[in-house]
């Protein structure tokens, strides 16, 4: 993908209301209720220690892989509850981000998450931190800062296309991505999903759950129930 030099202000964002809606709903309910798909590759992994999940409208960053100019220009542009969403077109050669610039993404910026599909550095503080970040790998190699790149165009992380704006979800089970135009219609579907997966769990370690059902699937699947041990 060719990188340009880009740099968009504005973003068409989901509601905030629809945002929060989103804060206390696992990725796995999000998904499933996606046709179990919009879940980011599972390289991109979480690495900090946040003590809530990560939520918040994607403002994305496509930089020239092992470059880092763009993503500084994210560090001046972006806003308070953002998630910083940045394509580095697969590259794993070395960081391109790390405390120093995290440090600003925290306590200036107050963003909600960083997500990089690619490396990033100083994982000995950072994986102490409260703020979710995720990525593939950590490196002790640096990057330039030559660009190009662009910022709040659509990209592509962990095989995932995002748009600027898209909401994204983040968990210890990984990272998914809501269109930002799905927000407000998947929602309640979520949280419907949400509370029955809740039900089975509590019904299924009171006893009161059942799984019925499977005999049923397995014939219609052709299965072959053998009463009798394995011989080659």
């Amino acid at each position: 993908m060719q990188v340009g030099k880009r740099i968009f202000l504005k973003r068409e964002l989901p509601d905030k209301e629809i945002v929060e809606g989103y804060k206390d709903l696992p990725t796995s309910n999000i998904a499933d209720c996606m046709n179990r798909r919009g879940a980011m590759a599972t390289r991109i992994k979480l690495m900090s220690s946040p003590t809530k999940e990560m939520c918040g409208p994607a403002f994305t960053v496509h930089n020239r892989p092992g470059d880092n100019l763009t993503i500084y220009a994210a560090l001046k542009y972006c806003h308070e509850g953002d998630v910083i969403v940045i394509d580095n077109e697969g590259d794993n050669t070395r960081a391109v981000i790390g405390e120093v610039m995290m440090t600003w993404l925290r306590d200036q910026r107050h963003v909600a998450g960083v997500v990089v599909d690619g490396p990033m550095r100083d994982i000995d503080s950072l994986r102490n931190w409260d703020l979710p970040i995720y990525a593939v790998s950590t490196s002790p190699n640096g990057p330039y800062k030559e660009g190009p790149g662009e910022i709040n165009v659509p990209v592509s992380c962990g095989e995932v296309s995002v748009n600027p704006g898209d909401l994204i979800v983040g968990d210890a089970d990984g990272v998914v991505k809501v269109a930002r135009e799905k927000t407000t219609e998947l929602l309640p579907k979520v949280q419907a999903f949400h509370q029955e997966d809740d039900r089975k769990a509590e019904s299924f370690h009171n006893g009161t759950g059942n799984i019925d059902w499977l005999d049923e699937e397995l014939k219609n699947k052709d299965y072959k129930i053998i009463d009798d041990i394995y011989r080659p």
